[in-house]
């Protein structure tokens, strides 16, 4: 199966959990926004029933919303539980990576992404404070409690392999360790980080971390550094 995903060329950002689970399977895509600009991704979106991207596309159909495409590609991708309830659970627990990923933007721009971060710096900072000292903590300590309770597996967070779930805990972790170095190293997350350093050994992300596709975290995607909204170095 070939796929095309529709995502902005200069950012990680939402895109990139969506390039993990194509590049750890090793699975044929085309990167349209890399390969034809941002252009084509507007087009994309001026063309078709999707809203933003990213949007990924077979030769059937296409899909928008990372957590509607990851449930899409990952069982014929083999990155999903083989049982039908852990499937649900797995949905469930990545519709919290989303929750999360937005709470993690919000701190930069609570605002909205209509106003540029100089414009919005004093309720960024307002924001970020309650983010660090209670909704940080909880998302982490859930995801934590996930990997722990797993009865079927030590090293996953649902069934008995690596699903697309584990792979964008990964990159929420990655993400966090850029943005937030302060504040995550004030959380103890045992299990998460050594299933950052688990996925980071597969053979499929290990290419592609080190590869020229890879795009590094930068001040324009999800995961941004300002260091005045990161906690205080301990």
């Amino acid at each position: 199966m070939s796929y095309k995903l529709y995502y902005w060329p200069s950012i990680p950002g939402r895109g990139e959990f969506v390039r993990l689970a194509l590049e750890d399977a090793g699975a044929e895509y085309v990167d349209v926004g890399r390969d034809q600009g941002a252009t084509a991704v507007a087009q994309m979106i001026h063309n078709g029933a999707h809203f933003a991207p990213p949007i990924l596309a077979d030769e059937y159909e296409s899909v928008s919303h990372v957590a509607h495409i990851l449930a899409w590609i990952s069982r014929p991708l083999e990155l999903a539980p083989g049982d039908e309830r852990d499937f649900r659970r797995m949905h469930q627990m990545q519709l919290t990576v989303t929750d999360f990923v937005g709470e993690i933007h919000d701190t930069h721009h609570p605002l909205g992404p209509s106003l540029y971060y100089d414009e919005q710096k004093e309720a960024a900072a307002r924001r970020s404070a309650v983010f660090i000292s209670d909704r940080l903590p909880k998302f982490l300590d859930y995801f934590e409690r996930m990997l722990t309770d797993n009865p079927d597996s030590d090293e996953w967070a649902i069934g008995r392999r690596c699903t697309t779930l584990d792979l964008s805990l990964f990159q929420v972790m990655r993400g966090l360790r850029h943005a937030f170095p302060n504040a995550l190293s004030a959380n103890e997350t045992p299990a998460l980080n050594e299933l950052t350093r688990r996925v980071a050994r597969r053979r499929g992300i290990a290419a592609y971390l080190d590869s020229e596709r890879c795009i590094d975290f930068n001040q324009d995607g999800i995961f941004r550094h300002y260091p005045e909204l990161d906690g205080p170095n301990r």
